[in-house]
């Protein structure tokens, strides 16, 4: 199985955009998860030089998608950006129409198509199932792969 993220090279400006990005992913649903905001914390932690500060990401506006395609020049960090965003938003195990919304509408700012959308969320998707190959419980792993729809 491939890496699902490969390595790319983010500056700080582009770290803080997808930060930014993934917090308004992450309460799209109105609902910010635990899980959510573990995730986007370590995220940027491994990208950036500094802590994330989810505080003051709270407190400021929801990125507009044309503000992330602008810090998002290159294709592999806007590749980066929305899978990440779509694992973020499948974490807490609902996909919500908010989140799916809003994922789709930085996809269309970022030049990504629907078809390739798809593709990319069948990639995170397996991904995702790929950590379970390993479990001993069969049964539970093909009820998750059915909720990814997979």
């Amino acid at each position: 199985m491939t890496d699902l993220f490969p390595e790319v090279e983010v500056n700080d400006a582009q770290a803080e955009a997808i930060a930014r990005g993934l917090f308004a992913v992450a309460k799209a649903d109105g609902n910010l998860h635990e899980r959510e905001r573990t995730l986007i914390s370590e995220f940027f932690a491994s990208i950036s030089e500094r802590p994330s500060d989810l505080a003051a990401l709270d407190r400021e506006a929801a990125i507009a998608p044309a503000t992330l395609a602008l810090a998002l020049a290159r294709g592999p960090v806007r590749q980066l950006f929305l899978m990440t965003a779509l694992l973020l938003a499948l974490c807490d195990g609902q996909y919500g129409p908010g989140e799916a919304a809003l994922i789709k509408s930085f996809a269309a700012a970022l030049e990504v198509d629907d078809a390739q959308l798809t593709e990319l969320t069948t990639r995170v998707k397996e991904h995702m199932l790929g950590q379970l190959s390993h479990l001993q419980n069969t049964d539970a792993t093909v009820a998750v792969a059915r909720e990814l729809e997979v």
